[in-house]
């Protein structure tokens, strides 16, 4: 399909007016596109070549709207670093409208009446490092949102210390509701009652449309949604990823991973790792990540406590921590190739001891599984081994390991067939990330396009970025970024 036919729906403006911005975005200087992503493409039905014609640089940058779209920002409330902020919203980002359910949104696009003393802008440095890792989440199965393109500029913003060029990624979600949404509809002055269920029924729409004829609907929907996250979270922990930013205004209400910011996928195993350095209390660590989940939830329960039975929503948050816990142990088995059923508490303590040992034995957490799922014989386990700083821990749990692979008559072979599905042989780190800033900032978007086609699809061999494969160089790894990343 042609830029000229796609045909985007509105739907926000049902709500009180009061509660978003129709404007249009203040185009940057000189824009000129970086990336643009094929898979996205297929999602909406735009011809990959519209991406490459001036009329799309256009669209990026606000100077083109397409059929039917209305730009506005939306405004939600939030709890920062566990404190409650009244007014946030999208300070940068300007909704477009959707189309075959995709929410368009662009980042970076200028002020709105929700900037604050923000600038409405996004650097390059930021937004290269959402648009690929937005596409990296969705490759390894873990629900997140999806990014269309992004274009660069001759616009300058001052970041830190730095001055850098503004740049735009083109975001796409299936909703970009989140609690924090709700926690400002249920403080409406006016109307509270019918916004909170105005705004309940567009999610259930959007995100549970099974939902909608259902009795208790409004209670069923934060079930779900407790479900959702109760995966997600342990999805998160599985791979290593650690978002930095948690707050309930970067909470999907469709249980997506959503706001890209100081995000890192772990390097060097350490269980209370933080990567945003403004977390100084370390509220957001990889450890605490589902606890903080938990929390975010218990916030939506006192938003929806107006149109919802406050304590069979609480009744149900007993459940989240089990729910999670499952997941979590079903995953962790099968990136070691086993089976979680069949060794009850056994096999949750040879997870346990497992994560202990990548901590002591300073071991790369991903490439550890890659090579394990590699593993030919337990008579060598030097392809392991040679990259831990320490090996004694790594030693003495491959005995736990091989006796767990005895009692579930598990073999090389079969291990092999579990691990190659959730093993990647490449996680997008944040060398790797800065390696292709660091080019885009002199013009050169060659390897942002390569590492894109990396994130799309981790298991391939790429051959050319063997590099990438092997541990992180020990200055680069675990580095704490800013909220600005």
């Amino acid at each position: 399909m042609k830029l000229d036919e796609l045909k985007l729906d509105m739907d926000y403006f049902e709500f009180d007016n009061k509660l978003y911005q129709k404007l249009n975005a203040t185009p940057l200087k000189n824009p000129k596109l970086v990336s643009f992503n094929k898979e996205a493409c297929d999602l909406i039905g735009l011809d990959y070549e519209e991406c490459e014609a001036q009329e799309f640089l256009e669209f990026m940058n606000g100077e083109k709207t397409l059929n039917g779209s209305v730009p506005y920002s939306m405004v939600y409330a939030g709890h920062q670093f566990g404190y409650f902020v009244p007014q946030l919203g999208d300070g940068r980002a300007i909704n477009l409208g959707s189309i075959n359910g995709w929410h368009l949104q662009t980042k970076g696009s200028g002020l709105t009446r929700y900037s604050r003393q923000g600038d409405g802008r996004a650097v390059l440095r930021s937004s290269i490092r959402e648009y690929l890792i937005s596409e990296a989440m969705f490759a390894l199965g873990i629900p997140t949102t999806r990014a269309l393109a992004i274009i660069d500029s001759e616009t300058f913003a001052h970041r830190e210390w730095n001055q850098e060029s503004c740049a735009i990624v083109l975001r796409m979600s299936p909703s970009w509701i989140r609690i924090g949404t709700f926690e400002f509809f249920a403080r409406t002055k006016e109307n509270s009652q019918k916004n909170l269920k105005q705004l309940a029924d567009y999610v259930i729409k959007q995100s549970y449309p099974e939902l909608e004829n259902e009795d208790e609907k409004y209670e069923k929907m934060f079930y779900k949604l407790v479900d959702k996250t109760a995966e997600l979270l342990a999805l998160w922990q599985v791979y290593g990823f650690q978002h930095g930013v948690m707050n309930t205004d970067n909470f999907s209400m469709a249980g997506l991973t959503i706001d890209y910011g100081p995000y890192a996928f772990m390097d060097y195993f350490e269980k209370n790792a933080i990567c945003n350095h403004t977390d100084v209390e370390g509220r957001y660590s990889y450890n605490n990540q589902p606890f903080v989940a938990r929390w975010n939830l218990f916030v939506l329960i006192n938003a929806l406590k107006k149109i919802c039975d406050e304590e069979k929503l609480e009744n149900y948050m007993k459940f989240y921590l089990s729910i999670h816990k499952k997941i979590y142990l079903d995953m962790m088995n099968k990136r070691v190739g086993l089976d979680a059923s069949k060794s009850g508490d056994a096999n949750q303590f040879l997870i346990i001891e497992l994560l202990g040992a990548l901590e002591f034995s300073k071991m790369d957490y991903n490439v550890f599984f890659y090579r394990l799922t590699n593993l030919k014989s337990f008579n060598d386990l030097s392809s392991i081994l040679d990259i831990a700083v320490f090996q004694d821990p790594l030693r003495k749990w491959f005995d736990s390991y091989k006796r767990a692979c005895d009692e579930q008559n598990s073999s090389f072979e079969s291990r092999f067939e579990i691990m190659k599905k959730v093993n990647p042989k490449y996680i997008l780190k944040n060398y790797m990330l800065q390696e292709a800033i660091e080019k885009a900032d002199e013009g050169d978007y060659t390897l942002v396009n390569e590492l894109l086609k990396i994130a799309q699809n981790p298991f391939d061999e790429h051959e050319e970025f063997e590099r990438f494969a092997q541990p992180t160089p020990m200055k680069f790894a675990n580095i704490k970024l800013s909220c600005s990343s």
